[in-house]
């Protein structure tokens, strides 16, 4: 199918669902815990914000390069509902011990195993998604998946505040409680979540090839422009550190640390909002210029943070933030799915999120140490830099036209 043409809108099918629901419960689970964890760290165990960038581009890396092997394992073995499972169930396990953590290597240790189980799990997960669905539909689907995703970042805050300010919980039980949403998301994964049967299984009646690839020895190479879009993308993230700074620079300006959770909600929200959308106007108009708008869009609103000087503008900011992931996630993941083999769906996320997540750790140790060295402004700018470099980057090496 050529660029903005128009497809029929078909039901997304059970198995996107069930996996959005998934993402839904265990972002919930997760984001009890991280609009608080800046905090925790530099307040209460006295880490400072180099520590941060060290731990969360630490983490990310950590989950990134996890995914690469994983994604690679389910395309070999035709299976990925088990590495779902399994990173699940680890994240699960391992994130209420944050609960008990009295030092910042501690905290960084629990992070790099729960950012283990994020890494197994995630190529997977994305590979099975993109083989449930029509390439007409990918960027819908990726999107509703998205939605969910925020939509747990939006439920799990607004809990933490509650549990917080009404009923008067310290930060560690909140952490401890978070194993509830978490525990859910592992049930459903055993109850709905399975790999299509047989070779030729899909979407139903929408007549999708199967999530589960050939065989091993069929494993087409992939194409030039694959690598290519790889190398825009590694150049945006090297401006894109850890949101940890942003919830940092939230409470510089004024922000109470106890409306935190509010503040992240809010900017969940936006998200959950704006995902579906922008992931289906990938699917009429094309991957590119979504992409490009929301490059440009993320320059705009880091020059924002660098310049913010009011809790009010704060506000507008992270609100603002949430519309950039509207417009990338969803077609950023179809874009991938569209440039790979579909014997090798798994590599390719896995691929992806490796450079993702290994670009995460310079990311955030870069907009750390400027921010200890020079401070916020400075860190802030050099991030717009880098998302508008590779806007600029984009416009040549994004396809146009989308992939089949």
């Amino acid at each position: 199918m050529t660029r903005g043409a128009q497809a029929p809108r078909r039901a997304l099918p059970p198995l996107v669902r069930a996996l959005a629901l998934v993402s839904l419960l265990t972002d919930a689970a997760t984001e009890m815990i991280y609009p608080l964890l800046p905090v925790f760290l530099t307040t209460v165990l006295g880490a400072s914000p180099a520590m941060l960038g060290l731990l969360e581009g630490a983490a990310e890396s950590t989950a990134s390069l996890i995914k690469l092997a994983s994604g690679y394992w389910g395309d070999r073995v035709r299976r990925y509902t088990p590495l779902i499972l399994a990173g699940y169930t680890l994240a699960t396990i391992t994130r209420p011990f944050i609960s008990v953590a009295q030092s910042a290597w501690q905290v960084l240790t629990l992070r790099l195993i729960d950012r283990v189980g994020k890494g197994i799990r995630g190529a997977p997960r994305d590979a099975l998604l993109a083989g449930s669905v029509d390439a007409s539909s990918r960027g819908r689907a990726f999107g509703f998946h998205r939605a969910a995703d925020h939509l747990g970042a939006v439920i799990g805050p607004i809990v933490a505040w509650v549990l917080l300010q009404k009923l008067e919980l310290s930060l560690r039980t909140v952490f401890m409680l978070s194993v509830i949403p978490g525990a859910l998301a592992v049930l459903t994964i055993l109850v709905a979540v399975r790999d299509p049967k047989g070779d030729s299984a899909g979407a139903g009646s929408a007549g999708v090839t199967s999530a589960r690839p050939a065989t091993p020895a069929s494993m087409a190479p992939m194409p030039r422009r694959f690598w290519a879009v790889l190398g825009v993308l590694l150049l945006f993230t090297l401006g894109n550190s850890s949101d940890a700074f942003l919830l940092l620079r939230a409470t510089q300006l004024g922000i109470p640390v106890a409306t935190l959770p509010l503040l992240w909600a809010a900017h969940h929200v936006v998200k959950s909002a704006a995902s579906i959308p922008g992931g289906a106007l990938s699917d009429r108009i094309g991957r590119r210029p979504v992409m490009l708008m929301g490059w440009v869009w993320y320059a705009l609103v880091y020059a924002g943070f660098a310049l913010a000087t009011a809790a009010w503008q704060v506000w507008v900011l992270f609100l603002a933030y949430g519309l950039f992931f509207g417009m990338v996630e969803g077609a950023e993941k179809a874009l991938i799915a569209d440039l790979a083999p579909a014997e090798r769906r798994g590599t390719a996320f896995g691929w992806y999120n490796g450079v993702m997540g290994v670009a995460a750790l310079p990311a955030s140790l870069l907009l750390g140490t400027l921010w200890t060295l020079r401070g916020p402004p400075v860190a802030f700018a050099a991030g717009a830099s880098l998302a508008l470099a590779a806007a600029v980057l984009g416009a040549f090496v994004l396809p146009r036209a989308r992939v089949q």
